[in-house]
């Protein structure tokens, strides 16, 4: 039986290649900048969104969409004003964020059920109303994130430098902090706040594995987040499987490919080659990332 055939599975599918696509789009600077784990923060922000959204009986995603995006934004101002570390502010997000959304979903009328909505992921449930949400935060994402490319890596890469260049760095900064929110906030009915991070990050781990420049890794990074969100919902649907631990482990399961045979080809020219050839030099329009 063909389970794309009815309407809940079709808004599964699409709105986890929309979050395939953007994920890793944003994901490249978070791993840049070092900040892997800054989704796994964000995203119990939005759970405490998820919690106020679920007590004043309003759209749990929209309500999770402002709180993350002010948590985001707050994080970034504090650690651009250099008062606290960026490991203290992450701290406080991953604390104080999920246990607001504890303590308010424990005070609305929502069952555990709804939390483990949250927490792991549930694509089946996907509404027309979070599949528009998630269409419309999902391109605003991919169209700035690859549009203002060469600024967002020249900010992540030397903030000093990008700052004498001229470039509105302030700026840049909170566009990644508030596209970090909307992604987490969106990734979060795919994938759930506990795997977040995982479709953020290893695309891009996994693209660094066999690509040079900057630009090569992102859109890897972004085919494999496509491929890995696709063949999730896929399997998911046919082995009866989360949809969400279904995407995380063909992401990881394609790292360790990947890895695998870069490994093999490396040592295979190592025999073959034994004199190493001097690096490609990056041509003027693109930075090595490694």
């Amino acid at each position: 039986m063909d389970l794309f055939q009815y309407d809940f599975m079709l808004r599964a599918l699409v709105g986890a290649l929309v979050i395939g696509l953007a994920a890793p789009a944003l994901g490249i600077y978070l791993v840049q900048r070092r900040l892997a784990l800054i989704g796994d923060g964000i995203g119990h922000v939005a759970l405490t969104g998820v919690g106020a959204g679920l007590l004043l009986n309003r759209a749990p995603v929209l309500v999770a969409v402002i709180t993350a995006t002010l948590g985001a934004i707050v994080v970034e101002l504090v650690r651009s004003r250099g008062r606290t570390s960026g490991d203290l502010a992450l701290a406080l997000l991953f604390y104080g964020g999920i246990a607001g959304g504890v303590l308010l979903v424990g005070l609305s009328d929502a069952s555990s059920a709804s939390l483990n909505a949250y927490l792991f992921g549930s694509l089946i449930t996907t509404s027309v109303a979070d599949l528009i949400t998630i269409g419309v935060l999902g391109v605003v994402i991919l169209v700035a994130m690859v549009a203002l490319r060469p600024a967002l890596f020249a900010v992540c890469h030397d903030e000093e430098y990008a700052r004498v260049s001229g470039l509105p760095v302030r700026a840049l900064n909170l566009l990644i902090a508030v596209g970090t929110a909307w992604t987490v906030t969106i990734a979060m009915r795919a994938v759930g706040v506990l795997l977040i991070s995982a479709l953020m990050v290893v695309p891009v781990a996994t693209a660094q594995q066999v690509t040079r420049g900057f630009r090569g890794t992102m859109f890897a990074a972004m085919a494999l987040g496509l491929f890995a969100a696709g063949s999730g919902v896929w399997v998911a649907a046919m082995a009866d499987t989360a949809p969400g631990a279904s995407v995380v482990l063909l992401a990881i399961g394609s790292f360790l490919a990947v890895a695998l045979v870069a490994a093999a080809r490396r040592a295979l020219g190592r025999r073959v080659r034994p004199v190493v050839a001097p690096a490609l030099e990056p041509d003027e329009h693109e930075v090595v990332l490694r």
